[in-house]
C-alpha cells in the first residue's frame, strides 16, 4: 500500500482546511511519488508513472512514446550491424574470388565453391537464429550471431589453403545468418508510422557497407593483400558488439515471456529517453504462449502466408543475386546479341586464366552498388501510400519487364539502364519483405518467421549461379525467361498473400484475430482490462 497527495481535486478542500489535499491508497499501482528504479541506476520523472485502472499493452506503450532519441541510437546500431555483418561480408566475396583464383591457382568451379559455401552456412543457420531469438530473446541471439563472424571472420584470413578457408567462410556464413534478427529486435521498438520507412533506411547501411569494402579493397589489396583484407573487413564487428551491451531486449519477447517488470522498466527507459509520457496504467499481455514453434507457422491462420513468403523471399535472393552475375558478363560482352559468341570464345580459354580486378573494375563495383539507391527511394515512396504487397508485386513486375527487354540487341547505354533499372526495384521489393515479414507474424514466431524466409533465399542464392553462369552459356534467351518467369509468379505470390500489414500494429498473440491489438483499443473505458 503506498500514499500519495493528489491536489486541487475536492470541493471539500476549503471545508476541512487542508488546501485540497488528501491521503488515497492504492494497491499496486506506482504513483508520481514513487520514481521508478531502472537498471542502471536513473529514475523515471514521476510524471511518467500516473496511477490508473485502465491497461496496456507494449504496442500501446511504444505508439505513445513514438519516434525520438531513443530509436535514433537504435536505428545506427542496426545499420552498423546491417553493413559490418552482412553487406561488408557480402561484398568481399567478389574480391576475394578473382584474387584467390590467380594467387592459388584455383579452378573455376573452387572459385565458385568459395561463395557458394557462404551461402549454405547462411541457409542452414537462418532458422537456428531464429529459434534462438524466439526461445531466449532477440539480443541473446543477435549478440551470439556477430561474435561467432566476428571469430571466424578473422580467422579466415589466416587460412593455409584452400580447404581451410572453404570451412572458414562457410562457418562465417553460418554466423551472417543471425542478422536477420536485427530487423527483427528493431521493428519491435518502432511506432506503426515509422516502421516501414525505418526498416527500408537500412538498405541505405547496406549501400554504405559496400561501398566502403571496396575502398577499403582498394587501399589495402595492393600493399597488404587479402588476408589483411579480411582480418580489417571483420573490426567492425567488434565495435557493434560493443554497442550489443547498450541494447535492451525487446520489451515484446520480455513481456511474452513473463518478465512483465524487465518490459515495463525497458519502455520507461525509451520514454524516458524520448522525453515522452507511458500510457495509463497498468502493462498486460494478451496471452502466454510457447516461442519459436515451427508448427506456429503452419496454423490455418499462417500456412498460405508462410508458403508464400517462402516463395517471395526465394525468388528475391534468385533474381537480385542472378543480376549481379548477369551484370559483369552483359557489360564484358558488350550487349546480349554478342554474349552468344562471346561465350564459345571463353570455353576454348584454360579455366585457369587469371585476371587480377583492376582500378576500372572496382569502379563499376562503386557504380552498381550505387544504382539501389533509386530503388530504395522509390519504395519508401510508395509502401505507405499503396500498401506492402502491391510495393513487392510492383518491384517483380518491373523487374521482370526489364528482363524481358533484354531480348532487343539493345546498345550498351540502354542495357546499363535496363540493368539498373532491374536492380534498383528487385532490391527495393527485398526491402519491402522485410518490412512486411516481422509485422505479418505475431511475437513469439516473429524471429522464427523471418529466419526461415532468410533461409529460403539463401536457397534461391545458392541456385542462381547455376541459371546466371551455366544455363547462360547454352542459351542466353532461356536464362532470361527462367528469371523473367519466377518474378511473375513471384508478384502473384505477393497479390494473393492474405494479410495486408499497411496500418496495422505489431501483432502480439496467434491467438487473435490479425490486428485486434491496435483496433477498438480506444473503446475501452477505464478500470476495463483486456484479454
Amino acid at each position: 500500500v503506498v500514499k500519495f497527495r493528489r491536489t486541487g481535486e475536492s470541493s471539500r478542500s476549503d471545508e476541512d482546511g487542508i488546501s485540497g489535499e488528501h491521503e488515497v491508497q492504492i494497491e499496486g499501482v506506482r504513483t508520481e511519488l514513487e520514481p521508478v528504479e531502472l537498471e542502471d541506476g536513473a529514475a523515471v520523472p514521476k510524471e511518467f508513472a500516473n496511477p490508473t485502472d485502465d491497461t496496456f499493452m507494449v504496442e500501446d506503450a511504444v505508439e505513445a512514446i513514438g519516434f525520438g532519441k531513443f530509436q535514433w541510437k537504435l536505428s545506427v546500431i542496426t545499420g552498423l550491424a546491417w553493413a559490418s555483418n552482412y553487406a561488408m561480408e557480402m561484398m568481399i566475396l567478389s574480391i576475394l574470388a578473382p584474387q584467390l583464383h590467380c594467387e592459388w591457382r584455383l579452378p573455376s568451379w573452387q572459385v565458385a565453391l568459395l561463395t557458394s559455401v557462404v551461402f549454405v552456412g547462411m541457409m542452414s543457420s537462418s532458422t537456428l537464429w531464429g529459434n534462438i531469438s524466439d526461445q531466449y530473446g532477440r539480443k541473446t541471439g543477435l549478440k551470439i550471431s556477430v561474435l561467432w563472424t566476428l571469430y571466424y571472420g578473422i580467422l579466415s584470413g589466416f587460412a593455409p589453403v584452400y580447404s581451410w578457408i572453404l570451412v572458414l567462410r562457410g562457418l562465417v556464413g553460418f554466423g551472417i545468418g543471425g542478422v536477420p534478427q536485427s530487423v527483427t529486435l528493431y521493428a519491435e521498438f518502432l511506432p506503426m508510422k515509422a516502421r516501414a520507412k525505418c526498416i527500408l533506411l537500412i538498405e541505405v547501411f547496406w549501400a554504405v557497407g559496400t561501398v566502403f569494402e571496396v575502398l577499403l579493397a582498394v587501399l589495402v589489396m595492393p600493399t597488404l593483400g587479402w588476408r589483411w583484407l579480411l582480418v580489417l573487413s571483420a573490426l567492425p564487428l567488434l565495435l557493434f558488439a560493443g554497442l550489443c551491451f547498450w541494447l535492451p531486449e525487446s520489451a515484446r519477447y520480455d513481456v511474452l515471456s513473463g518478465n512483465q517488470e524487465k518490459a515495463l522498466a525497458t519502455l520507461k527507459r525509451i520514454a524516458l529517453e524520448n522525453g515522452a509520457p507511458m500510457p495509463l496504467g497498468k502493462l498486460v499481455v494478451s496471452r502466454q504462449e510457447d516461442r519459436g514453434k515451427m508448427r506456429d507457422l503452419f496454423t490455418p491462420h499462417f500456412r498460405w502466408t508462410t508458403l508464400l513468403l517462402w516463395f517471395i523471399w526465394f525468388s528475391n535472393a534468385f533474381s537480385y543475386y542472378g543480376l549481379v552475375l548477369l551484370t559483369t558478363e552483359f557489360f564484358q560482352a558488350g550487349d546480349v546479341c554478342s554474349l552468344s559468341s562471346r561465350r564459345q570464345e571463353v570455353k576454348a580459354k584454360c579455366s585457369l586464366t587469371c585476371e587480377y580486378l583492376t582500378e576500372e573494375d572496382y569502379t563499376d563495383l562503386l557504380w552498381t552498388t550505387l544504382s539501389e539507391f533509386p530503388g530504395v527511394l522509390v519504395t519508401l515512396w510508395i509502401i505507405d501510400r499503396i500498401g506492402r504487397k502491391k510495393t513487392m508485386a510492383l518491384s517483380f513486375l518491373v523487374f521482370s519487364f526489364c528482363s524481358l527487354l533484354l531480348f532487343l540487341c539493345v546498345g550498351r547505354n540502354v542495357l546499363t539502364v535496363l540493368l539498373f533499372i532491374a536492380r534498383a526495384f528487385i532490391s527495393g521489393g527485398f526491402q519491402a519483405a522485410y518490412v512486411y515479414t516481422p509485422e505479418v507474424y505475431p511475437t513469439a514466431t516473429r524471429a522464427l518467421g523471418l529466419g526461415t524466409c532468410s533461409g529460403m533465399a539463401r536457397v534461391g542464392a545458392l541456385i542462381t549461379p547455376f541459371i546466371a553462369q551455366v544455363m547462360l552459356e547454352s542459351s542466353v534467351y532461356l536464362t532470361l525467361v527462367v528469371y523473367s518467369g519466377c518474378c511473375l509468379l513471384a508478384a502473384l505470390a505477393s497479390c494473393f498473400l492474405p494479410i495486408e500489414t499497411k496500418g496495422r500494429g505489431l501483432q502480439e498473440s496467434s491467438h487473435k484475430e490479425w490486428g485486434q491489438e491496435m483496433v477498438g483499443r480506444g473503446s475501452h473505458s477505464p478500470g476495463e482490462s483486456q484479454e
